[in-house]
Order: structure tokens, then C-alpha cells, then sequence
């Protein structure tokens, strides 16, 4: 069994042309004999969002704090702590802080793709 805060998890950073002020942290994966999925940990800075993409597998996300919004169909849907997401696979997707405090969510993939 693995009990930890996430913030213990190490941080990776992106920020490039199509991805600005996220931070993901893998906080149950491979390394700890997860088999099945992996959980990663966004956090968003304010003005931040993830890259515009689509892949094969699927998405389940839970909002943990802040407000945000998520491309859905051509549509920014507004988001904030306690609203889950499913994003089926090869669906394009995009998250962004819509607010002033970080954005946080927790996002769980199946295992085999990259965890980060």
C-alpha cells in the first residue's frame, strides 16, 4: 500500500508553444506495481493549459481546486472543484485555468501509455 500527499510526488514542468504553466506529477504508477492505471496530478497556473490533443486511450478526472475549463466538442465547459470529466479516447481535448488560483486535478489513464 502507498499513502503519500501528492505534493511529495516529483514535479515535472511544461511549458512550451502548445503547453503553458502545468505541472504533473505521477503519484501512482508503474514504479509502485500499478498493473492497471496511472494517476497523475495537474496543477494549471492561472492563465495556464494543457496542449490542444487526442490519443487512443480514455480519461477520468476529478477537480480538485480551482476553476478551469475544458474543450468539449468546440465548446469551453466551465469547471470547478468536484466536477469529474470523462474524455473518451481519440477525442480531441484542451484544459485551462480560467481563474486566479491554480488549477489542480487529479487524472487517471490506463496503463501502457506515458505516464507523464
Amino acid at each position: 500500500m502507498k499513502i503519500m500527499h501528492y505534493t511529495e510526488a516529483e514535479p515535472k514542468h511544461f511549458d512550451t508553444d502548445t503547453v503553458k504553466g502545468v505541472t504533473g506529477r505521477v503519484v501512482i504508477g508503474k514504479a509502485d506495481g500499478a498493473k492497471n492505471f496511472c494517476m497523475r496530478i495537474f496543477e494549471l497556473s492561472s492563465g495556464g493549459y494543457s496542449p490542444m490533443h487526442s490519443h487512443e486511450w480514455e480519461h477520468e478526472i476529478i477537480i480538485h481546486a480551482g476553476k478551469g475549463e475544458i474543450l468539449c466538442e468546440g465548446e469551453w465547459v466551465p469547471v470547478t472543484r468536484g466536477y469529474t470529466v470523462f474524455i473518451p479516447g481519440n477525442e480531441e481535448h484542451q484544459i485551462r485555468n480560467a481563474g486566479d488560483e491554480p488549477l489542480v486535478f487529479a487524472c487517471v489513464i490506463p496503463a501502457g501509455p506515458p505516464e507523464l
